[in-house]
């Protein structure tokens, strides 16, 4: 087996250590020693792209906003579902996440961030969703942190709390939807999401194509 190479790391102000890892081809970001996310093990963040895109209007501009750049695979199965007039916001914490996808990754995902329907800014999307106007977006997707239980920034959890789902849905064009990334099942969290009003539908996702059971799952709100 071929060694494992750092190709970047960054320190986060909030502390902690965020890198960049390359291993025979595969691709992994690690924050302070545990895995994130892998470039093989992509299957969730792939569905929640392509359920993001699918849930667009295809008669008339549209609008997306995405959590989280990753390793860009949710941009790039949105990108793939999602009509001409669609415009895709990508809003990233670490502007050293970006600087990897287009450097180290572009022949993995990194050539979505030069499709003219993408608008990447770094910033916060906990901000920039309490600050968006009202029924402005049709769909949030959300692979934050690490789910309802956030690990890499505390804040992040505010996302997720009754008043940020209170937001959320506040943004939110009627019928239109938000999509959360979980780890694992949060019942607490779902309850949430329907005591503010939400059609809440639980959706299995794979850690990989291959697997035969699903790990993670997407949490469905629609307005």
């Amino acid at each position: 087996m071929k060694p494992r190479i750092k190709l970047a790391e960054t320190r986060p102000a909030t502390g902690g250590v965020l890198a960049l890892y390359e291993q025979d081809g595969a691709y992994s970001i690690n924050f302070s020693g545990q895995e994130l996310m892998h470039s093989k093990a992509a299957a969730s963040e792939k569905l929640l792209g392509k359920l993001g895109g699918e849930s667009l209007p295809k008669d008339q501009p549209s609008r997306l906003l995405i959590g989280g750049l990753g390793l860009g695979f949710t941009l790039a199965t949105a990108l793939e579902a999602a009509g001409p007039d669609a415009s895709i916001e990508v809003l990233e914490l670490a502007p050293e996440v970006i600087d990897w996808n287009r450097e180290h990754l572009r022949e993995l995902n990194g050539k979505c961030l030069d499709d003219p329907r993408v608008q990447l800014q770094v910033a916060d999307a906990t901000a920039v969703i309490r600050k968006a106007e009202p029924e402005s977006y049709d769909c949030l997707l959300l692979d934050i942190d690490n789910g309802p239980v956030a690990m890499v920034q505390k804040g992040n959890a505010n996302l997720y709390s009754k008043s940020g789902v209170r937001t959320i849905k506040s943004v939110l064009k009627p019928g239109g939807c938000a999509i959360f990334w979980s780890a694992g099942p949060d019942e607490k969290f779902a309850a949430r999401l329907k005591q503010a009003g939400f059609q809440v539908k639980a959706i299995p996702a794979k850690v990989h194509e291959g697997a035969k059971r699903a790990a993670y799952l997407l949490y469905q709100a629609t307005k």
